[in-house]
């Protein structure tokens, strides 16, 4: 009865995605999610991954593992019920390998999005990486890179030195390059160092800096490319790393050259967030695009207000991923809280931008 659920379900989505496309416009959908810690159940001597095994500290079990893909999966899918179409692009966070993102291609409710993957294995202590996932029927890739961090900056005194910088280990950036219906585009997928303890405002600054001056130089070898960034930053749209490293602004109007727009930074101060802590909202979960996608000419692919509020960007939440009883109510709800597994999606909220433009 569920496959034959989910077979009705792909047909009238299917129908759903023809009848969008048929119009006047063509309309994508781009975004990003944080998975919390989707790791499989084998032990990689490389990576610091003991708690994530049958016999470690989380009791990761098969059974764990294939509820927690069936979770991501149908989040993802409630996305493109809710839009009428599966993302375009899709970057994601705290995965542990290739692996993990095959499992969760493969899985019934979003295979009929026959998602691509790109993927990088990077040096993060905890043995977590960014990846990309893309829908091939829509975007052609043309090439990508793996971005290390490193403390080559000019403007940021680090706090950091010594063996300690020797020692730390990051999740590299993510850049995929290519088009979507033939126009080019970088997208880069980031999960900036955390802040723990209140600290590494200067990593995540170096950080932002790193993806903006990539950012600029594919923008000078690619004249009019349309440029992306997106990740779990760890920092909300107004912190310093957003602001004065990526060069973004809040307000459309205000966006220059060489400048990005923020779409989750008026949301932000509306009052909206896509993760909890101590009582507080924030939105980590960003998405800039650059001043060529914000201003596009007719007939390219610009970014578009969604909603009856008209903010450009969207946090999307459905009471099922929300936690409905106990002090986080309200809440995402969280794969394991205070070390037990409770079942449920994500500590972050997925957020997504829409893509639009004119055919004749």
């Amino acid at each position: 009865m569920k496959k034959i659920t989910i077979i009705l379900s792909v047909l009238l989505l299917s129908v759903s995605m023809l009848s969008a496309q048929s119009g006047k416009t063509k309309t994508y959908v781009v975004g990003f999610y944080n998975l919390e810690n989707l790791f499989d159940i084998y032990d990689d001597p490389a990576k610091n991954d003991e708690e994530f095994l049958p016999d470690g500290a989380n009791k990761w079990t098969e059974d764990k593992y294939n509820k927690k893909l069936h979770n991501m999966a149908t989040v993802i899918r409630s996305m493109a019920e809710t839009n009428g179409r599966f993302h375009s692009i899709l970057g994601v966070s705290e995965i542990e390998n290739r692996l993990v993102l095959e499992d969760l291609v493969s899985q019934p409710e979003i295979a009929g999005a026959n998602y691509q993957i790109v993927h990088y294995d990077s040096p993060d202590v905890r043995g977590v990486d960014v990846g990309l996932l893309y829908r091939p029927d829509q975007f052609k890739l043309i090439g990508s890179e793996s971005i290390p961090f490193d403390f080559a900056s000019g403007k940021i005194e680090f706090a950091m030195a010594g063996e300690d910088r020797v020692n730390f280990k990051t999740r590299d950036i993510l850049m995929v390059h290519g088009l979507l219906d033939g126009e080019e585009f970088a997208f880069y997928v980031a999960h900036l160092p955390s802040r723990i303890g209140g600290k590494g405002w200067d990593l995540r600054s170096r950080g932002a800096e790193i993806i903006y001056e990539h950012a600029q130089k594919m923008a000078q070898e690619h004249p009019g490319i349309k440029i992306v960034v997106m990740g779990d930053m760890n920092d909300n749209p107004t912190d310093r790393s957003m602001v004065e490293f990526m060069h973004s602004k809040g307000k459309p109007s205000e966006v220059g050259k060489d400048e990005f727009f923020s779409p989750f930074m008026s949301m932000l101060k509306a009052g909206y967030g896509s993760l909890g802590y101590q009582g507080t909202w924030n939105i980590y979960d960003i998405i800039l695009v650059n001043e060529e996608l914000l201003n596009a000419p007719d007939g390219g692919f610009r970014i578009r207000p969604v909603g009856k509020r008209g903010f450009y960007g969207v946090i999307y939440k459905k009471p099922f991923m929300l936690s409905q009883k106990g002090q986080f109510k309200g809440y995402p709800f969280r794969t394991f809280s205070y070390g037990a597994f409770i079942g449920g999606y994500s500590d972050h909220l997925p957020t997504y931008i829409v893509l639009e433009k004119s055919v004749e």
